[in-house]
Parts: C-alpha cells; sequence; structure tokens
C-alpha cells in the first residue's frame, strides 16, 4: 500500500492525529484545506494521486448537536460531508473509509450487532446514522463503527487522570455500559481492512475485554495511579438533571466484534490499552 494514495479528513481530531503517525507520507487535511461539506471545494480538489480516502471528520458534540446552532453543524458535517465524499468516492474510482458511532443506536441491545436497525435517541445519532445510510450505498466503502474513543486530545480518561491528581471526589454515571475504544485500536483496524483488501461493509470496532460503566472506569483509572478518590455513583438520569440541551445517551454501547474479528483481527482489550495510557499520561 501507498501512503501517498491516501487522504486523511480531519487530521487535527483524535483519530486523524492517530491516523498522521501510522500514515506519516499520507496527505492529511483538516476543514481549512478541505471542507467537505462544499461539493464544489471536493470537485476542485485534486483526487488524481488518491486510491483511499479515510473519513476522520466529525460534529461530535453530542449536547451542542442539541442546539439550534449545532443542529445545523452535525447535519451538515455528519451527513452532507459524507453525501458529498460518496459522489466524489463513485465518480473516482476511490475508496472511503468512513468512521461510525454506537449512538446510531437506541442503546436497548446488550451488544449491537453490524445490521442493527437504525434508532438513533438525538441529533447527533441522527446525523451519523444518515451519513452511515448514504456511504454504505457506493461499492467501494468501509464503515467503521466505533464507541467511548480515547487518543490525543480531551476525552473521559484525560479528564479523570487531572480529577484524581487534584484529590477530587467526581460524581461518574453508572448506567451507561459499553468499552473504550482507544486510537491506537481503531487505526490498527483501519489499517487491517485495507492492507488485506477486506471486503467492503460495516464493521463494529472497539477494544475487547469486559463491558463497564463510566463510574467502573474511573475506579480502575484511580487505582491505577495509586490514589484513593471515591467515586459517586449517579444515574445518566441524575447527573443531568436540571441542565438544557442535554442529549439522551443509549445506556448499552457494547458492540459485537465478531465480524471483525473472525476475519482474523486480533482485539487489544481496553484494560490493557488503558494501563500504558495511564502510564504514558502521568509520566508527562
Amino acid at each position: 500500500m501507498n501512503q501517498k494514495e491516501i487522504l486523511i479528513i480531519g487530521s487535527n481530531g483524535q483519530l486523524g492525529t492517530a491516523l498522521k503517525t501510522k500514515y506519516p507520507r499520507a496527505v492529511a487535511v483538516d476543514y481549512e484545506e478541505l471542507d467537505i461539506t462544499s461539493l464544489k471545494n471536493l470537485k476542485a480538489f485534486d483526487w488524481s494521486r488518491f486510491k483511499i480516502i479515510l473519513n476522520a471528520a466529525a460534529y461530535t458534540n453530542v449536547d451542542g448537536a442539541e442546539t439550534n446552532e449545532g443542529r445545523i453543524a452535525a447535519w451538515k458535517i455528519n451527513a452532507n460531508g459524507p453525501v458529498n465524499l460518496a459522489e466524489i468516492a463513485s465518480e473516482k474510482g476511490l475508496i472511503l473509509l468512513h468512521i461510525s458511532t454506537d449512538y446510531v443506536f437506541d442503546g436497548m441491545t446488550n451488544k449491537h450487532n453490524e445490521d442493527e436497525s437504525f434508532s438513533p435517541l438525538g441529533v447527533y445519532g441522527s446525523s451519523k446514522a444518515a451519513g452511515d445510510l448514504i456511504v454504505s450505498s457506493i461499492e467501494k466503502h468501509y464503515i467503521l463503527r466505533t464507541s467511548w474513543v480515547i487518543g490525543e486530545g480531551k476525552n473521559f480518561v484525560r479528564t479523570m487522570i487531572e480529577i484524581g491528581r487534584k484529590g477530587i471526589n467526581p460524581s461518574v454515571v453508572s448506567d451507561q455500559i459499553g468499552r473504550l475504544t482507544f486510537t491506537s485500536e481503531l487505526v490498527r483496524a483501519i489499517d487491517f481492512l485495507i492492507s488485506n483488501n477486506s471486503d467492503f461493509g460495516t464493521y463494529n470496532l472497539s477494544n475487547d475485554g469486559k463491558e463497564n460503566s463510566w463510574a467502573d472506569i474511573t475506579r480502575k483509572i484511580f487505582k491505577e495511579m495509586g490514589v484513593d478518590n471515591i467515586v459517586n455513583e449517579v444515574t445518566t438520569e441524575e447527573y443531568y438533571n436540571n441542565k438544557n440541551d442535554i442529549a439522551r445517551r443509549p445506556l448499552k454501547s457494547t458492540l459485537n466484534l465478531g465480524k471483525i474479528q473472525g476475519m482474523g483481527f486480533k482485539s487489544k482489550t481496553w484494560e490493557d490499552e488503558l494501563l500504558k495510557y495511564i502510564n504514558e499520561e502521568t509520566a508527562k
């Protein structure tokens, strides 16, 4: 695989940053360099050297998407953007790999399969589901559906590490259940799919391991840090009580990894990756 034939879109996000590390000779662009919400801009772009589009661009502010301004932005980036990329990919014969989310589901199923019907609870999930539908309509596509992403930049684990350092006893939701997905695992799966010329389609991807709540994960973070902060468990409803413009969250986010594992992908557990991540962060 020639890295120079790869275009990374959304290069400054958590996943985009990890993809740039994996593919240093790929072309990486962010919004300022290539606005995927503008079909005119995409058609004016020079696609002649590319064979693969890795679309890591997304509007991910789940609560922000419930506001008037955020609703427009979410649909532009998460739905209109993939529509435009799908048109370009189909026209040019390119492979389009697109990142999806557990938020396309309502969280009523213990483990979500790739063929589960969409049932989003909010604007963010609805806009992502729309993007999935469009991307899945073209021949050369991969949709990688993931959950609870952790990488470079602001994220839950980094927030809890900082809270642990400050000696704060946080209130953390205990009724949302899932598994972390480290960007390193996402990158491994992306490379696995495109390097092996895997069958096109949708694949679930998170780290493997026991499904836990955010409260359980926080306790594990504190334990690995060697601090004795107390985690106060609250329900999602209690945590967001009396707050405005809050999106409903799926309570069960665990993804069934059987499809990609059945093709030979060896998943790493989130517990092992969390320990590495904490060690790296606390060493800074």
